[in-house]
């Protein structure tokens, strides 16, 4: 997968908006941002973005190959702000926790670029940081090089998996919908045919809840057993 490839030339000249805002690449995310995130933001498109920024939307290639350029710098802004008050703990366990949930809370928060967020890499700056800070949590915890990187993949993919799950956007109709079908279609199907089902049918609702803490302690639980060094 290819990285954020943005165009740089050394000493390029900064062209004004009609405004006579001077565009830059923070300014551009910023303006990418607030579209997404707008009520018909679910299409970014250079035309929008030219008409939010008040500049013709070719200028938008001055500063980023493409659109999936930019999306990919957007994406990694919202890295940066979700592990900016990150601290390392005194366990190794404990800082994997942290990462995980401050990773989970930022996708939640911006719901509609949570996909992208899940599939493809930045190559930015804030996601170096976290996958630098992630190996090294690993190899704190006693892992080998090679142990160190295929724990952190496992670990990451399955953490924005399944944040990516939990910041599905769904309609009022359809959360109540998900909530009617665990708590009464599916509690109550008959023993003849569900005979499972119908055993644990008390306990259906909690179907609905987030798997997000429960996936997360088991993965820990398991990186503990794993590792060389006891927890």
């Amino acid at each position: 997968m290819s990285g954020v490839e943005r165009v740089r030339s050394v000493g390029a000249r900064r062209r004004k908006t009609r405004s006579g805002v001077v565009l830059t690449e923070d300014l551009i995310v910023d303006a990418a941002l607030r579209l997404i995130e707008s009520p018909s933001g679910d299409r970014l498109s250079l035309r929008r973005l030219g008409a939010e920024l008040g500049a013709d939307p070719t200028a938008v290639y001055r500063y980023f190959r493409d659109l999936d350029a930019l999306l990919l710098a957007v994406a990694d802004r919202l890295i940066g702000d979700a592990i900016a008050a990150f601290v390392m703990r005194d366990h190794w366990v404990d800082s994997l926790r942290d990462l995980a949930h401050s990773l989970r809370r930022s996708m939640r928060q911006h719901p509609r670029l949570a996909h992208l967020r899940a599939i493809r890499v930045t190559a930015g700056p804030h996601e170096m940081r976290v996958v630098d800070t992630g190996i090294g949590i690993m190899l704190s915890a006693g892992f080998a090089p090679a142990d160190a990187v295929r724990h952190y993949r496992d670990f990451v993919d399955t953490v924005l998996a399944v944040a990516a799950v939990d910041a599905a956007e769904l309609t009022d109709e359809q959360e109540a919908a998900e909530q009617e079908a665990w708590s009464r279609v599916y509690a109550a199907l008959p023993a003849d045919g569900y005979p499972n089902v119908h055993l644990v049918r008390e306990h259906l609702p909690s179907m609905y809840n987030s798997a997000f803490p429960g996936t997360i302690e088991k993965l820990l639980d398991a990186l503990v057993q794993a590792a060389p060094t006891p927890a």
